[in-house]
């Protein structure tokens, strides 16, 4: 209760929630920037921005004014990989309107219009720090329903805050490879990296024969004309592969294939991507990692081991970090993952960096979000203390400047059911 009343009281001092100037003061500001930690700073923010940060930051006079004294101030956290507004039970009886299935569309398979801005996990996940996340597709395996393909379709980035939630459509292309894509493609890792390379080379001839073919001049693809167009901005090299795989092996034969068609691509999983870590610096290939991800669950993950994402950020590999086994639901569980990356070799601040900046660096938002600098949108969370300790949660959260809400359907629930006044049956 005690940091209900905290959250509160904070939030107080700060609405109305939409008011053009809020100045948080007197914090441990961790701008994960060129300005490092500052103690006893300030975080200016005008019109859902960051218009200053500091130590003698002049606050205009009538701001809203947060006494941060004893807290932390971070960035918001950055969820790299999820289905946050894409499904709401696991395992229910409703669409999972993250599910790719069937060869009618699968690069095309954008799924930034069914995201739903008003999932009840949306407040579960932002009331402990999470602002901005990459929703993803994923494909359906193979069961009763039908199957997908190893090209599950077009990733968004969303903020989770109100009004205008898109960020971006068409951030990333997942891919499946290894031993899910083996599964997707007749049962073999040959046949998923043949489907790869088969459209992307389809891609690059319909890109230089577009008129003939809807002149009715050129042979049919095997993909739709959705999926090609789709498939544009990878072998521009605008798009990335969202790829997930973890063997060694596989994420090697991946290695040659960006340079071959000389796209980008995003590691998602990599549990052996610690053995290339070299080569992935050298490839420029980011990873996002679940650093609790030790244990051999597959033979594509023999080797896999605690300490990866502290090897692959020595060696110079961009690294986001990830819950290991719960990045919907759970999103927010993020600093845990960050928490434990430290316990086993990362270094504080790297593993701050790898849930804010790192991951809007690897999607291409760095300029806009990712770290507390002048004139990025005021994504700010208020910490109690060492926001990667199991038992702190924020205070208080801001998404583009506004204090959102520290109320869930979890918290209210919580509420309710404390009331000791009557009896258990008659409580409404």
């Amino acid at each position: 209760m005690s940091r209900l009343i905290t959250g509160l009281a904070l939030l107080a001092l700060a609405l109305p929630a939409s008011a053009a100037t809020t100045a948080i003061v007197g914090g441990k500001v961790h701008t994960v920037g060129p300005q490092g930690t500052i103690e006893n700073g300030t975080v200016l923010i005008v019109d859902g921005r960051i218009a200053a940060v500091g130590t003698d930051v002049d606050v205009p006079a009538g701001a809203e004014t947060i006494n941060a004294s004893g807290k932390v101030i971070t960035p918001g956290l950055f969820s790299p990989f999820g289905q946050l507004g894409l499904v709401e039970v696991g395992f229910s009886a409703g669409p999972l309107d993250y599910s790719q299935r069937g060869d009618q569309f699968t690069a095309g398979f954008d799924i930034a219009d069914a995201y739903n801005p008003r999932s009840t996990l949306i407040p579960i996940n932002r009331i402990e720090g999470v602002t901005r996340a990459v929703v993803a597709p994923s494909p359906g395996y193979p069961d009763e329903t039908g199957k997908g393909h190893i090209l599950a379709g077009l990733a968004a980035i969303v903020n989770l805050g109100d009004g205008d939630f898109l960020d971006q459509r068409a951030a990333a292309m997942v891919v499946v490879l290894g031993e899910g894509g083996a599964s997707l493609s007749g049962g073999t890792r040959t046949g998923a990296w043949l489907t790869l390379r088969n459209s992307f080379d389809e891609a690059l001839d319909y890109r230089e024969n577009k008129g003939d073919f809807e002149r009715g001049m050129r042979r049919a693809y095997t993909h739709s004309m959705a999926d090609l167009d789709a498939l544009q901005g990878v072998i521009n090299g605008n798009t990335p592969l969202l790829v997930s795989i973890d063997r060694a092996s596989d994420i090697e034969v991946l290695i040659d294939l960006v340079n071959e068609y000389g796209i980008s691509a995003i590691i998602i999983g990599g549990s052996e991507a610690w053995m290339l870590a070299d080569k992935l610096a050298a490839a420029r290939i980011p990873v996002i990692v679940g650093p609790t991800a030790n244990l051999p669950g597959s033979f594509d993950r023999i080797n896999a081991r605690l300490g990866t994402a502290s090897i692959l950020i020595n060696a110079g590999v961009k690294v986001a970090i990830a819950d290991s086994d719960a990045q919907t639901h759970n999103a927010r569980n993020i600093t845990q993952s960050a928490g434990n990356a430290v316990a086993f070799g990362l270094n504080w601040d790297a593993a701050l960096r790898a849930i804010t900046l790192t991951p809007a660096e690897i999607f291409g938002m760095a300029a806009t979000i990712g770290s507390l600098e002048t004139g990025k949108s005021a994504d700010v969370v208020i910490w109690p203390g060492d926001p990667l300790e199991l038992t702190n949660y924020p205070d208080a959260v801001f998404i583009k400047g506004e204090a959102v809400p520290m109320e869930s359907r979890q918290t209210m629930l919580r509420d309710r059911y404390m009331q000791t006044d009557r009896p258990p049956a008659y409580r409404d």
